[in-house]
């Protein structure tokens, strides 16, 4: 027998877990179908640092960052460079976003239980113009809890819910065909998987046991997007904008993130806009336990560490720590190679790496001031990093230079580092930290960035002589393009119903999360600002569900 509810949430992600619990406060019955097991609910969310991108915010307010609505918005569009026709509604929904960041967001959050940790990150600070690409100010959040801290709430709610029988949630339910009558979508029909013993994240079976069928007046898409599937993201490269797809990359989602639901959806009637817009990290280091496969983490770099591609020669701006993502990421390609370095010191490392993703950071994870002020103010670096320069393969540390480019050459196989170009531009380098003033960029950002308390507490290094021992030993990582976030997808209205090649919606049908390009069929237009992967599955998921609950 089929079963019917009012509606049918397909991903028991971040996206799909605040629509089902907004259409069931309506009231509505709601199933969630989930392709993994029970242990992965709040999907890729639950791995992440838990930045959220809050606008004039009071703990911006308490570091004297001085933020608002109009500035927000001046730094999104100046990121997201829309310039298709088709950008209409992700332009509409971009503009609602930084609205509700700027407004309801926090309080609403705020209410359901979240916390943030009052020190602001400043993360993706841009190309160099005021009207350009970046963050003008420190606007990332991470929440109290990290990953599962932003889950936490939300989980709270579908758990109540599915007490009180309103939501049904069925995992190990692969979803493979939107049914449609009469040109609306009301219903989903599949496959139920064999059952899963695997931890979170790891790659569970695909054994197909049986069939179910599903049946509703609204289906909302939240599956997520193809991060986890290499073939698709080089599919999906914009060889022209940003050079040939690296040949080695490593993965930061699990494998089930597969985009599966995309080509379901079209297949269905609903378009999908901007699929070449992608943002990958240029700062991946292969993971020394991996979770799944290809595991990669990304390093969070403060702005002291010198870039070097794969060939010895450093990076110019905008292509340093923690600025311009995508320019970076052209840049290496460029090359003709897919990889590139750190070069920094033990004092760097201690001060300014930090790692992405709730397993990495248990202390933030843990909610524990105390795991917080021994991990970060202890004599070396914190725990995960120093567990990566002694265990990651990616790492080469040596007391000088000389051993330190033999290390790196070894590494490699390719013998590409040369001992004597890589002195001369240290040592240049190093010459201009011994005035107040300088011509270099990187170090004039690096003044710049300790004139912002939370980053000279905490997160920006001294300027110092990178060849000093007394700021050794040295450091090279070798940096792997790191697969992320779908920013095109399925084509939504501000509501997240899913619209057909025509640009109408097609009834019963919505899309809300990765799959939807956080909103719209992509509202980050080309580049992200850090903060809004998590903050556009939770606007986009709300929306969804307020609407699809008025409607079912």
């Amino acid at each position: 027998m089929a079963e019917h509810a009012d509606a049918i949430v397909v991903g028991g992600g971040l996206a799909g877990l605040v629509a089902a619990a907004e259409l069931a406060d309506a009231g509505k019955k709601v199933i969630i179908l989930e392709q993994e097991g029970e242990n992965s609910l709040g999907g890729q969310a639950f791995w992440s640092l838990g930045g959220l991108f809050f606008v004039d915010s009071p703990e911006q307010r308490r570091l004297r960052i001085r933020d608002s609505r109009d500035l927000a918005m001046q730094d999104w569009l100046g990121s997201a460079q829309f310039d298709r026709e088709e950008d209409f509604w992700p332009r509409k929904v971009a503009e609602a976003f930084v609205d509700f960041a700027a407004g309801e967001m926090r309080p609403w959050l705020h209410a359901q239980g979240m916390r943030w940790f009052p020190v602001v990150g400043w993360a993706e600070r841009g190309g160099g113009h005021a009207h350009g690409h970046g963050n003008s100010v420190p606007r990332f959040h991470i929440t109290w809890g990290t990953g599962p801290g932003v889950l936490e709430p939300v989980i709270r709610r579908i758990r109540r819910h599915a007490d009180n029988g309103l939501i049904n949630l069925k995992f190990r339910r692969r979803a493979s065909r939107l049914i449609k009558t009469n040109g609306a979508i009301t219903g989903v029909s599949g496959e139920l998987l064999e059952a899963s013993t695997v931890e979170r994240g790891q790659q569970s079976g695909r054994g197909v046991i049986g069939d179910f069928e599903l049946h509703a007046g609204a289906v909302i898409v939240t599956s997520g997007g193809i991060g986890g599937d290499f073939e698709l993201v080089r599919k999906s490269w914009p060889t022209d904008r940003l050079g040939p797809a690296p040949k080695h990359m490593v993965t930061g989602v699990p494998h089930h993130v597969d985009g599966r639901m995309v080509a379901i959806t079209q297949a269905a009637g609903g378009a999908v806009i901007n699929a070449d817009r992608m943002w990958h990290y240029t700062e991946g280091v292969k993971n020394w336990a991996p979770i799944w496969p290809n595991h990669g983490i990304r390093i969070l770099p403060g702005p002291s560490s010198l870039w070097f591609d794969a060939t010895g020669n450093r990076l110019t701006a905008p292509c340093m720590p923690g600025f311009d993502t995508l320019s970076t990421l052209k840049h290496i390609l460029s090359t003709g190679h897919d990889y590139s370095w750190f070069v920094l010191t033990q004092k760097i490392i201690k001060k300014e790496f930090a790692l992405s993703g709730s397993e990495q950071n248990p202390d933030f994870t843990s909610k524990s001031w105390r795991a917080v002020l021994k991990s970060r103010r202890g004599a070396g670096a914190p725990p995960p990093v120093e567990a990566f320069k002694r265990k990651g393969e990616d790492f080469v540390v040596e007391s000088n230079l000389r051993e330190l480019v033999a290390g790196m050459n070894r590494l490699t196989g390719e013998n590409l580092i040369d001992h004597d170009r890589l002195l001369q531009q240290i040592e240049a380098r190093d010459r201009e930290v011994e005035n107040p003033f300088s011509k270099d960029a990187q170090i004039t950002a690096i003044h710049g960035a300790r004139n912002y308390l939370g980053d000279k507490l905490i997160r920006t290094a001294k300027p110092h002589r990178i060849l000093d021992p007394a700021n050794g030993p040295l450091v090279a990582v070798r940096l792997h393009i790191l697969t992320r976030k779908t920013l095109g997808g399925l084509h939504t209205n501000l509501d997240a119903q899913v619209l057909d090649a025509s640009g109408k919606p097609i009834p019963g049908l919505y899309a809300a999360g990765e799959v939807a390009g956080f909103g719209g069929g992509g509202y980050h237009g080309y580049n992200a600002l850090e903060g809004t992967f998590l903050g556009g599955c939770i606007f986009s998921g709300r929306n969804a569900g307020r609407h699809a609950a008025k409607n079912s």
